[in-house]
């Protein structure tokens, strides 16, 4: 199969926010989005796979039925993307679905788990479901993460430039585009996980709307200091991290009863700014490009273009809208399982050789 095919990207990020859902039409050429579905998570699924992303009691009995529930939850969104796209289900080659990731153990015998049965999935759209992605580069010696750059790559090289692709989603990573060509890439850190639980503790809801709340804190040095001495910020790439290293737990021994949290916030937005800055400071990128929801945080994006000395943009100028960039990725890397492209990059990673990702489950 050379041609244009109809693939169907699933996602759900570090932030558990909801399940993204995209219809791209995907050719060696480029790929195109059709149409998108957003949904959120039930509040009782989020909170259970929040609680399965740090190590408790009980965790295979709590996961089964979180990993089968997810599934129909997944199927459900295919089905409505496909409804409002007016598309019949036989007209997609296959779904790519990341699942959600609630433990991921990069290393000597490293491991990722994601949960959301792709059997499940499978027999509930009908359609062959693509899944499990990270551990092919974890048994091959990578650490199995981050997945998207190689779809950066496909989607976003330009010939004329040297372009950084930042996804600021629960944890920020970034690829590295010398020209046409992935050179590197590697996850930075926290992103969107620590603001967002920060904020859900003192103010209430899902998220800082804009960053407005960060935006009017004040960053404490010491706090930062502090906070950028963790060793994994000094660690060379490849390297990868998610929601069960930065978590409340990981931040509650740096602060005192003196910080107000509102200036926790700004310097937990001050943070994410500078690591992204200090990652990419040495391949002097002609464009900072950033997709995921971090991208609507006004304060956090303000801070990363001042820090990185490049104004902070978005994927949509280069084809993509930033909030459907992961869910494309995951399309993609189900059209190069079909096609035997391999998914993932040895400069990320770090893996011995390239290859192709994915397990195939069929209806």
């Amino acid at each position: 199969m050379s041609s244009e095919a109809l693939f169907v990207g699933l996602m759900t990020g570090t932030s558990l926010d909801g399940v993204d859902a995209v219809l791209a039409s995907v050719t060696r050429a480029g790929t195109r989005l059709l149409a998108h579905h957003s949904t959120d998570l039930p509040d009782h699924l989020r909170a259970e796979l929040r609680r399965l992303c740090l190590p408790g009691d009980n965790e295979i009995d709590r996961a089964g039925p979180c990993h089968r529930a997810l599934g129909e939850h997944y199927a459900s969104a295919v089905t409505a993307l496909l409804d409002e796209a007016d598309v019949p289900p036989g007209a997609v080659t296959a779904i790519g679905c990341h699942g959600q990731t609630v433990r991921h153990r990069p290393g000597a015998a490293g491991f990722s788990l994601q949960l959301g049965c792709p059997d499940t999935l499978a027999v509930g759209t009908g359609l062959p479901v693509v899944s499990n992605f990270r551990n092919k580069d974890m048994v091959l010696g990578g650490q199995g993460a981050p997945l998207a750059p190689r779809f950066h790559e496909h989607a976003f090289g330009d010939p004329g430039e040297r372009r950084v692709i930042l996804n600021l989603g629960g944890i920020a990573n970034v690829s590295l585009l010398d020209k046409s060509e992935l050179v590197g890439g590697f996850d930075t850190g926290p992103a969107n996980t620590l603001l967002d639980q920060w904020h859900q503790r003192h103010r209430g809801g899902d998220y800082d709307p804009e960053g407005a709340w960060a935006a009017g804190g004040a960053v404490l040095p010491t706090l930062l200091d502090s906070l950028l001495g963790d060793p994994y910020f000094h660690r060379s790439p490849p390297k990868s991290t998610g929601r069960e290293y930065f978590h409340p737990d990981w931040l509650a021994p740096h602060l005192d009863a003196t910080m107000a949290p509102r200036d926790v916030q700004a310097t937990l937005a001050e943070l994410t700014a500078r690591i992204v800055a200090e990652a990419i400071r040495g391949f002097h990128a002609d464009r900072l490009l950033v997709c995921g929801g971090g991208i609507h945080n006004r304060d956090l994006v303000s801070r990363l273009s001042h820090h990185c000395g490049l104004p902070a943009g978005s994927t949509e100028e280069a084809g993509v809208a930033p909030e459907w960039v992961e869910a494309a990725a995951f399309a993609w890397l189900a059209w190069a399982f079909w096609e035997r492209v391999p998914g993932n990059a040895p400069s990320v990673t770090g893996a011995d050789r390239p290859t192709v990702l994915g397990h195939l489950s069929l209806p």
